[in-house]
């Protein structure tokens, strides 16, 4: 199930609102997913990159053509236009920077399996590859390589973990979508409630997930 089937289900009237409209609002919805959950998410798969660049490009070229012009009315869409570019911008610029920042702090987690590698992007798996080369052959260069060979591997497994990986039992909200059964652990047992729709939970992001990724929750 994706965003599209979720909105669909909350609000009939969905596919009535223009693409553009929508593209906005599921790129909001992804915005704030990504800064409430404290690991990578997987990179939207249904296109909403291309279509917020293919518009944010159409409406820099609008700009463009009605720079100039000094008919008022045209002035004051113009104004209108600028304000909404800047929204898709700085959506788009802060989407990508929460990515970036996870990547940093947690690369060879992410590049450890396929399952995670498949989270990113293209790009962001360029990135993440290209970073931990760097990072590796300057620690090699700064003191690595004066310890024994056995000890130069930073992604070793055996006995204690040295890759570093996100914390998933860090607290998040998350918006319920539907009815459905909420269940968390905690510190002295275990809980569990009968969810309405739009009812506001915190939960560990352990326990959230799932009800995140079969489309009965949102991050807010």
């Amino acid at each position: 199930m994706d965003i599209d089937d979720i909105l669909r289900e909350v609000d009939p009237t969905f596919h009535a609102v223009p693409q553009e409209k929508r593209n906005l609002q599921e790129l909001t919805r992804a915005w704030i997913a990504e800064r409430s959950a404290p690991e990578l998410l997987p990179w939207p798969a249904d296109g909403l990159f291309e279509r917020v660049n293919d518009s944010i490009k159409r409406q820099i070229e609008k700009v463009e053509e009605m720079t100039g012009d000094m008919d008022p009315k045209t002035n004051f869409a113009l104004i209108v236009i600028q304000t909404e570019l800047e929204r898709f911008k700085y959506l788009v610029r802060s989407y990508v920077r929460a990515r970036i920042s996870k990547i940093d702090r947690h690369t060879l987690h992410y590049l450890s399996t396929d399952a995670l590698r498949a989270r990113l992007s293209e790009m962001e798996l360029a990135y993440a590859t290209r970073h931990q080369a760097l990072l590796h052959n300057h620690y090699l260069s700064s003191f690595l390589s004066s310890f024994p060979s056995a000890l130069q591997n930073i992604n070793d497994s055996a006995g204690i973990n040295m890759v570093e990986t996100p914390d998933l039992e860090s607290a998040v909200f998350i918006r319920l979508l539907k009815d459905t059964l909420v269940e968390g652990r905690g510190v002295d047992s275990d809980g569990a409630m009968d969810g309405r729709e739009s009812d506001i939970v915190i939960l560990r992001w352990a326990d959230a997930k799932t009800l995140v990724e079969n489309g009965s929750a949102e991050l807010v």
